[in-house]
């Protein structure tokens, strides 16, 4: 699997997590509950019978829930974000934590309730090349890590396994954070306010001046423009306090670096598109989220469900679109 992908985290009076996920089609994801007492399996590891609950987007295969992101009942969130060229899995060694790709996500949020317990294992941890199943093989992927105080962005290198502090609460795809980050300071100049320059003088009384804030963010759908217009439109987005407001905010980012299908042709003829988009509420525990089929808002509560169960629950995403008449 090859997803194109964008994370961010929103903090605004509460704190909001969530991404939106880009490929030619899906693969059966669901939203998916995973009650505190899951058996939850690893393969180097020991099994886990009593855990964090936790709910995100995964893909179910038999039993084993492969989480594309989610987040538990602490407020821990984590993503899972293509990354082709850099991401190097090592063999089994001698380390406190060797962890599969596929068991990334569900291993730190079924253990640590915060970004600083998180942190905590991540430098102990070996990534494994371990793939699923020999029809499911390891997905590259980094990892952004947030909670309602930090984020972090956690790439598996040549160098060994990164653990770089996220200022910014934004990661797409290649290249490494280090050089997203460094590619923003490039941005730094521009404003939401329409532009000051002589240049545009001759239009500041007309309308041709409305809608010019934010010139020279870069428009195009590669990684780093998405990186660059995620962080910018983040940091200049204004909202209320309420969750309500802040949920159709968060979704307003990440339409900033949504994909309309057709807009990125694949050479074998296949068109990229944003699957879904996600917004998970730290405070409420409800998991939000809009197809690309569906543009609707559509909620999953984690309150809802039985905590100390131990079965997953899945729930389908509605991708009929659901239009309201108002007459």
């Amino acid at each position: 699997m090859f997803f194109i992908c964008t994370a961010i985290s929103f903090i605004n009076g509460g704190a909001f997590f969530g991404r939106s996920l880009d490929f030619e089609h899906g693969f059966g994801e669901s939203i998916v509950f995973m009650p505190r007492r899951f058996l939850l399996r690893f393969r180097e590891m020991p099994e886990n019978r009593s855990h964090h609950a936790v709910i995100g987007t995964a893909f179910v295969n038999e039993g084993y829930p492969l989480f594309y992101d989610g987040m538990n009942e602490h407020g821990l969130f984590a993503a899972g974000l293509n990354f082709p060229k850099s991401a190097v899995y090592k063999p089994k060694n001698e380390c406190s934590y060797n962890i599969a790709p596929f068991e990334f996500i569900p291993w730190i949020l079924a253990e640590c309730a915060d970004i600083n317990e998180a942190k905590s294992k991540i430098e102990h941890a070996n990534i494994l090349s371990t793939d699923f199943s020999k029809d499911l093989s390891s997905t590259p992927l980094h990892w952004f890590i947030a909670d309602k105080n930090s984020s972090l962005a956690v790439e598996p290198t040549a160098k060994g396994l990164m653990i770089h502090e996220n200022p910014v609460g934004v990661l797409t795809n290649e290249p490494p954070f280090e050089y997203q980050l460094m590619n923003l300071s490039n941005f730094l100049s521009i404003s939401p306010y329409e532009p000051e320059s002589r240049f545009f003088e001759k239009f500041k009384t007309t309308p041709y001046s409305r809608g010019m804030g934010g010139l020279g963010l870069p428009g195009d759908l590669s990684s780093s423009s998405r990186f660059v217009r995620a962080a910018f439109v983040k940091s200049n987005s204004l909202s209320g306090k309420t969750e309500e407001e802040n949920v159709t905010q968060f979704f307003h980012i990440l339409g900033s670096v949504e994909q309309p299908e057709g807009c990125v042709r694949l050479k074998n003829g296949d068109l990229e598109r944003t699957i879904y988009s996600c917004c998970i509420s730290s405070e409420s525990k409800v998991f939000y989220y809009r197809s690309y089929e569906n543009s609707r808002i559509t909620a999953v509560d984690m309150k809802k469900e039985n905590a100390e169960s131990n079965l997953l629950v899945s729930y389908p995403f509605l991708k009929k679109q659901d239009i309201l008449f108002q007459n």
